[in-house]
């Protein structure tokens, strides 16, 4: 059955929404704003185990430059942190440059449970006499300067050859240690946004740890990242880098640092497949071309509110992607409509065919190269038309009426356009068509036609044909032609009844 002018774009339109939304899918895997919001909306507790051991301001006005002083200093402070029974300890300190007790650290940078930092291209420590896992000291910052995301391992000279080594990261070998399996991947993980807040994330100055004067309860089991928090910057050598996170702060390093490795003690966060990305985003775009109106926006804000407690589920749904494709299928909805509002004085609403304007459009448009193409008419009505409308319906007329247009279409060629020309009549444009190929297709439409019916009443259906020839100088006298043509066919077919 042929579909109305409404509904018949719904069948170019549902694939080609899904054609789309595919593209889309691998266009925009990941929503980095939406994952920023919900970062800031929904920040995760720090890991209680997580202590940050911050090279404060204090303890630079007491030491001297952080590349002068002492390093004996370092000691002292695993020191006291074996004492108290840290399990893990990470330092968050480059030590590249060689000095003249680095012999003497051999022991206290030796330790299973301790982790020192590398520069991003550097695998191993500084001095061969340490013997202490390392890790590179690295965080992915953004195009815009904010760290959203950290890995458990980089690639060594940052280069992306299968055959380069992996190198794990400063977070990840502390999270080891601390007892959390952290496979050694280059899979961006999401840095979990944390509030601050002493009692979870607490900082104690490194000059407390080297003098002892800490609470041991306080780092007990406690999972220690020592690093520069002093906030003052510079070339004077009493600051360091800070980074700004999702809210635009400015951080140090070593805060963001003890995020990631919180953020890997705690459940991990895992990414829509990319398939699945794919089959939501045809989903919603499909489904908002059949539910046709604005409900694609409804669909969309579905997708996005599903975003938030997926997020509370450790699951990160690109809802911003499957949204747009929601409002692309809305698009398309609003193209087809514009289309059908176009062509609505053209079409006939009940089977979907060119009306009589169209007709007469589709013949002024041929005419003038009828010499080289002949254009040949077809004009078909039914007898008994009126009596199935009277008898059972105008339900049952348009049940006919359909019925016959879909027979009628059973034999159009490549070119050939089908019309409604009038209640109950049917004209076929035929193109490139000359006497021998219009008595061919007049034969088929007829016979075809012969055995059409509707319950007890019968029907007749009178097919009349004509050519373009040079006695034929108009499209008016081709249609006059034709109907010559049909209505010699019902008398000859009455006169043999």
């Amino acid at each position: 059955m042929l579909l109305s002018p409404e509904r018949s774009l719904a069948r170019y339109t549902v694939p080609a929404a899904a054609v789309l939304a595919v593209a889309l899918a691998l266009l925009v895997p990941d929503n980095v704003r939406l994952q920023d919001a919900l970062n800031r909306a929904l920040p995760s507790p720090a890991d209680a185990r997580v202590v940050v051991v911050g090279i404060d301001d204090a303890s630079l006005r007491d030491y001297g430059r952080l590349d002068s002083w002492p390093r004996e200093l370092y000691g002292q402070a695993l020191n006291t942190l074996d004492e108290a029974g840290a399990r893990a300890i990470g330092i968050d300190v480059i030590l590249s440059d060689p000095a003249r007790n680095d012999q003497r650290l051999a022991d206290a940078f030796s330790r299973p449970n301790v982790v020192l930092a590398t520069a991003p291209g550097e695998d191993s420590a500084a001095h061969p006499d340490w013997r202490s896992p390392t890790g590179v000291s690295a965080l992915n910052i953004g195009s815009d300067g904010v760290v959203r995301s950290f890995q458990a391992a980089y690639r060594e000279n940052d280069t992306a050859s299968a055959q380069s080594k992996l190198v794990p990261s400063l977070a990840r070998q502390v999270a080891v240690i601390a007892g959390r399996d952290v496979p050694l991947e280059t899979t961006p993980r999401v840095l979990r946004y944390s509030r601050p807040d002493l009692e979870r994330l607490p900082v104690i100055s490194f000059r407390d740890v080297v003098n002892g004067n800490v609470r041991y309860s306080d780092l007990q089991g406690r999972v220690v990242l020592i690093g520069l928090t002093a906030t003052g910057l510079g070339s004077n050598g009493l600051g360091g880098q800070t980074l700004r996170d999702v809210t635009g702060e400015n951080l140090s390093g070593a805060l963001l640092q003890a995020r990631a490795v919180s953020s890997l003690l705690s459940p991990p966060f895992q990414n829509v497949p990319l398939w699945l990305t794919a089959l939501l985003c045809v989903l919603a775009a499909s489904a908002a071309v059949l539910a046709r109106g604005l409900w694609g926006f409804g669909i969309a804000l579905l997708a996005l509110s599903l975003a938030l407690p997926l997020w509370l589920a450790n699951i990160i749904l690109p809802g911003v992607t499957i949204s747009l494709a929601a409002i692309l299928g809305t698009a398309l909805v609003a193209l087809e409509r514009w289309w059908n509002l176009r062509n609505i004085g053209t079409l006939d609403p009940l089977t979907g065919l060119g009306n009589r304007l169209a007709f007469t459009r589709a013949i002024e448009h041929r005419w003038a190269a009828r010499t080289e193409r002949p254009l040949g008419l077809l004009l078909v009505d039914l007898s008994g038309f009126r009596k199935v409308n009277d008898t059972y319906g105008r339900s049952a007329g348009d049940e006919l009426l359909r019925d016959l247009a879909t027979r009628i279409q059973t034999h159009k060629r490549r070119g050939d356009v089908v019309f409604r020309w009038g209640a109950d009549e049917f004209a076929v444009l035929l193109d490139n068509t000359d006497d021998m190929d219009l008595a061919v297709i007049t034969e088929r439409v007829q016979r075809t036609l012969d055995t059409i019916a509707y319950r007890d009443i019968p029907l007749r259906a009178s097919v009349g044909a004509a050519t373009t020839t040079p006695d034929i100088r108009t499209p008016v006298e081709l249609i006059e032609a034709a109907s010559r043509s049909r209505y010699r066919m019902k008398y000859q077919r009455e006169q043999r009844e």
